[in-house]
C-alpha cells in the first residue's frame, strides 16, 4: 500500500510546477482522491468538479472573512468614537485622527487569528513537501496521533492539509500588514501628538495654532531622536553588524515596541486582577452600593470645584468683554471666546455690555493677544469639565438609584420588580412581553449575581493562565505555555476553526485586560476617558497614542505564548506575516534573547501588588481619597454619599409629585388658558359680524371670565410655582452649597427640571 501511494504521488507531482498560478491547495484537494485508488470515468469527473468547487468556495470564503472582518471593525471602532466622543461639537480632525488610530490597532487583533491559520497551513504544505522528498517507508511525522496512522496513514496525512475556509492567499497579508503597522505607527509618534497640542491651543488662528503645537512637542521629538540616535551608534559601532536599511528599519521597530511593551506588562498586571474581582464585586449588590455612595461623594466634590472654576473663569471673561469694545481690534477675539462659553453666562454678558462706547487707549490698559489665548484654553477646559461632571452627575445618581431598588425588592414576595421612579416614556415592546417586572425581578435580584460570579471565575482562570504562560512561554522542549500547547493540539488535527477560536479569545482577553485599563486611568484629569460623549479631544488622541504603541507588542507577545514567534521560541518554522514584517530581532540581540523573555515575568509581582491593593493604599497613604473599607475617611465620604443621594431624590419626588398634580388638575378641570384663548377667538368673529352685538357679548365675556377664572388663575399660579424644601438642619447646610447661578425660573434648579425627559438627551 505504501509503494502504490508513492508512485501515485510520484505521478502527480510533475503537475504541480507547470501551473504556478494555481492555487497551491488543489494539489491537497486531488490527492486524497488518487490515493483512494477509484476507477477512472465518472466517479472521477465527479471528484474533479467537487474538488474544483471546495477551492472556488474556499477562496470566495477567505475573501468574504476578510471583508467582514474589516467591516464589522469599522463599525466597532466608530460606535466607541460615538460612545466617548461628541461628533456635533468636536473638530473634524480629532474625530478622524482618533478613528483611524482605534481602526487600526483593532483591525490588529482581529485579523491575526486569520494568518495564524493562514500560516499553520503553510507550514503543512512545507511538512508534505519533505515527506515527499524523503524516503517513501519514514516513519509518520510525531504531530500526527496513532489513531489517524493506524490503517491508511499517508490518506490521513494528506486529508488533513485541506485549506482554512479562512484561508488569505499568499503576498496579501505582508501588504496589509505592512500598510497596516507602518500608518499607525506614524499616527502615534508623528501626527497624534502634533494633532493633540493642535487641538489643545487656545490660538484663534490656524498658524498661531500651528506653531503652538510645534513648540510644545520640541522636547517630546528631540527625545525620540536622541533614544534612536543612541541605538543607531550601538549598531554602527558593533563590528558584527552592517548598517543597512533593513537595520535601521528593525532598530526603529524594536525601540517601540520594548517601549510598548514595558508599558503593557505594568497595565496588564493591574487588569488580569482587577477584572475579574470587578465582576465578583458586581454580583455583591451591598458593595457595590457602598461604593457608588462612595463615588457620588467624590463627585460631588469635583462637581463643585468645576462649577466654582467655571465662574471664576466667566467673571475674568467678563472683565476682559466690558473693558474691549465693539471697535477694538482684539474685539474678533473676544466674541470667539463668548462663543464657546455656556448660553447663560452669553446672555447675561450681552445685557451688560453697551455697544455704543468707543475704546479709549489712554485710559484703560487692554490685555494682550497672549492673555486672550491663555484664557481662550482656559474657557474651553472650564466649560468641557463642568459639562462632563454635571452629567456623570446624573449617570451616578441613576446608578445609586436603581441599586437602591434592588436592595428593596429582594425582600418582595410578589416577585415584581418596582422602580422608585418609573420612566415617564412610554414602555416598548420589549419591556411589555419580554422583560417584564417578574423577568426584572428574577433578573437583578437572582439571575444576575450567579451569572456575574461564574464569569468572574472564568475570568480568574484565564488570568492564571496567562500569568502562567508569560513566565513559561520561552521554553519550548518541554511545552509549558498552556496557549501553546492549546494551539498545538489542535494544529495536529488541523482543526483551522478551533485554532481561529482560541487565538481570537486569547488574544481578547489580553486586549481587555490592557484596554480596559488605558479606558479606567484617570491622571489628575489630564486625561480622563469619559463615556456618554464627555471625552474632551485632548483624551481622545491621548488614547489613539496609547492604543497605536501597545498594539503591535501584545500581538508579539501573544504570538510568543503559542510559540509562533522563531526569534523567542528559536524554531524552524514558517514565520506569520506579522512577525514577518518586524524583521529579526537579532540585530539587538540583548533585547531579544533578554528583555522581550524575562521582563513579562514582571507580571507576577504585579498582579499579587493589585491583588492586595498595594497601590490604592500608597495613594491614599499620599492623601489621594481611595475606596479602603476599613479606612476612617471612607466611612465619611460613604455617610456623605448616602445623604446627598438622598436629598436629590427628594428633589425628585417632590418635582415628581407637582407634576402629578398638575396631570390631576388638568385632567379633572381642563386646561382654564385654552379655553381662555378659545373664548377670545369666538369673541373676535363675533366682533366681525356685529359691532353691536360684540360689545356686549365681549362685556358679559369679560365679566364673567374675570370673576369665574381667578380662583382657576391662582391655582395654576401657585401649582406652577416650585415645591418648598426641606427647611431643617441638614438640608439647610447641604441646600447651602447650591449656588445662585444653578437656579431655573420658577423656583426650579436647572438639574432638576421638570421635563424628565431631557435630563439624559447628551447620554
Amino acid at each position: 500500500m505504501a509503494s502504490m501511494c508513492s508512485r501515485c504521488l510520484s505521478q502527480s507531482e510533475p503537475s504541480s510546477p507547470s501551473s504556478p498560478s494555481s492555487p497551491p491547495s488543489q494539489k491537497q484537494h486531488k490527492e486524497p482522491f488518487m490515493v483512494s485508488g477509484s476507477p477512472s470515468g465518472s466517479p472521477e469527473v465527479l471528484q474533479r468538479f467537487s474538488s474544483r468547487f471546495s477551492i472556488r468556495f474556499s477562496s470566495r470564503m477567505s475573501g468574504a472573512a476578510l471583508g467582514i472582518e474589516v467591516v464589522v471593525v469599522f463599525f466597532l471602532a466608530l460606535f466607541l468614537l460615538h460612545r466617548y466622543g461628541d461628533f456635533r461639537k468636536q473638530q473634524r480632525m480629532v474625530l478622524f485622527g482618533t478613528l483611524l488610530a482605534w481602526y487600526l490597532c483593532f483591525l490588529i487583533v482581529f485579523i491575526l487569528p486569520l494568518d495564524v491559520s493562514t500560516t499553520i497551513y503553510n507550514q503543512c504544505k512545507v511538512d508534505h513537501k519533505d515527506q515527499d522528498l524523503g524516503p517513501t517507508l519514514s516513519p509518520p511525522p510525531a504531530n500526527y496521533t496513532a489513531a489517524n496512522s493506524s490503517a491508511t496513514p499517508t490518506k490521513s496525512d494528506f486529508t488533513s492539509c485541506y485549506k482554512p475556509w479562512s484561508y488569505i492567499p499568499d503576498g496579501i497579508l505582508p501588504v496589509f500588514w505592512r500598510v497596516v503597522y507602518w500608518t499607525s505607527q506614524c499616527l502615534t509618534w508623528l501626527l497624534l501628538p502634533f494633532m493633540q497640542s493642535y487641538a489643545r491651543s487656545g490660538g484663534f488662528s490656524i498658524t498661531g495654532k500651528i506653531k503652538t503645537a510645534l513648540i510644545e512637542n520640541a522636547i517630546y521629538y528631540g527625545t525620540y531622536l536622541l533614544i534612536f540616535g543612541s541605538l543607531l551608534i550601538y549598531v554602527a559601532v558593533h563590528p558584527e553588524l552592517h548598517l543597512s536599511w533593513y537595520e535601521l528599519q528593525t532598530i526603529g521597530i524594536t525601540a517601540a515596541n520594548t517601549w510598548g511593551l514595558f508599558l503593557l506588562v505594568l497595565l496588564m498586571g493591574y487588569g488580569l486582577v482587577e477584572i475579574p474581582r470587578s465582576y465578583w464585586n458586581a454580583s455583591r449588590h451591598g458593595h457595590l452600593l457602598i461604593k457608588t455612595y462612595f463615588k457620588a461623594s467624590k463627585l460631588m466634590t469635583e462637581k463643585a470645584d468645576a462649577e466654582e472654576n467655571l465662574e471664576d473663569v466667566m467673571e475674568e471673561v467678563r472683565k476682559v468683554s466690558e473693558s474691549i469694545k465693539y471697535n477694538h481690534p482684539l474685539r474678533k477675539y473676544i466674541d470667539t471666546i463668548l462663543r464657546k462659553c455656556p448660553l447663560d453666562y452669553q446672555e447675561k454678558m450681552g445685557r451688560n455690555m453697551d455697544d455704543y462706547e468707543d475704546f479709549d487707549d489712554k485710559q484703560n490698559t487692554y490685555p494682550s493677544e497672549k492673555t486672550l489665548v491663555k484664557l481662550h484654553k482656559q474657557v474651553i477646559y472650564a466649560v468641557q469639565r463642568h459639562n462632563r461632571t454635571r452629567v456623570q452627575w446624573q449617570i451616578l445618581l441613576q446608578q445609586a438609584i436603581h441599586l437602591e431598588d434592588v436592595a428593596k425588592n429582594e425582600t418582595s414576595s410578589t416577585h415584581q420588580f418596582v422602580h422608585s421612579f418609573p420612566s415617564s416614556e412610554p414602555a416598548g415592546w420589549f419591556s411589555r412581553y419580554i422583560y417584564t417586572p417578574s423577568v426584572e425581578w428574577y433578573w437583578e435580584c437572582l439571575l444576575k449575581r450567579w451569572f456575574y460570579r461564574l464569569l468572574s471565575v472564568v475570568l480568574t482562570l484565564f488570568s492564571v493562565a496567562v500569568v502562567w504562560s508569560e513566565c513559561t512561554f520561552f521554553s519550548t522542549r518541554p511545552v509549558l505555555s498552556l496557549f501553546a500547547v492549546f494551539i498545538q493540539l489542535a494544529e495536529r488535527d488541523y482543526n483551522y476553526l478551533y485554532i481561529e477560536m482560541a487565538c481570537f479569545i486569547t488574544i481578547f482577553f489580553l486586549c481587555t485586560c490592557v484596554y480596559s485599563t488605558v479606558f479606567r486611568i484617570r491622571v489628575f484629569n489630564y486625561y480622563y476617558l469619559a463615556s456618554h460623549h464627555q471625552t474632551d479631544a485632548y483624551s481622545l488622541q491621548f488614547s489613539g497614542m496609547l492604543f497605536c504603541r501597545l498594539t503591535p507588542p501584545l500581538c508579539l507577545n501573544f504570538l510568543g505564548l503559542i510559540h509562533m514567534d522563531s526569534a523567542i521560541s528559536h524554531q524552524k518554522k514558517e514565520p506569520t506575516a506579522y512577525t514577518s514584517i518586524m524583521g529579526s530581532m537579532q540585530v539587538l540581540y540583548f533585547i531579544a534573547n533578554g528583555f522581550y523573555i524575562y521582563y513579562p515575568m514582571l507580571i507576577v509581582i504585579l498582579t499579587i501588588a493589585t491583588y492586595f491593593s498595594l497601590g490604592t493604599r500608597c495613594l491614599n497613604l499620599l492623601g489621594f481619597q481611595q475606596f479602603m473599607g476599613d479606612s476612617e475617611m471612607t466611612s465619611d465620604l460613604i455617610d456623605e454619599g448616602k445623604e446627598l443621594i438622598r436629598r436629590e431624590k427628594r428633589k425628585r419626588q417632590r418635582i415628581e409629585d407637582g407634576e402629578n398634580r398638575r396631570r390631576e388638575w388638568k385632567e379633572r378641570y381642563g386646561n382654564p388658558r385654552e379655553d381662555f384663548a378659545a373664548r377670545n377667538r369666538s369673541s373676535h368673529e363675533m366682533k366681525e359680524t356685529s359691532y353691536s352685538d360684540s360689545v356686549t357679548s365681549n362685556t358679559r365675556q369679560a365679566k364673567y371670565s374675570r370673576s369665574g377664572s381667578r380662583a382657576e388663575r391662582d391655582c395654576i399660579e401657585l401649582l406652577q410655582d416650585a415645591e418648598p424644601l426641606d427647611f431643617n438642619a441638614d438640608s439647610l447646610a447641604d441646600d447651602a452649597l447650591e449656588t445662585e447661578s444653578t437656579r431655573h425660573a420658577g423656583g426650579r434648579y436647572l438639574s432638576m427640571s421638570s421635563s424628565r425627559n431631557r435630563i439624559f438627551d447628551d447620554v
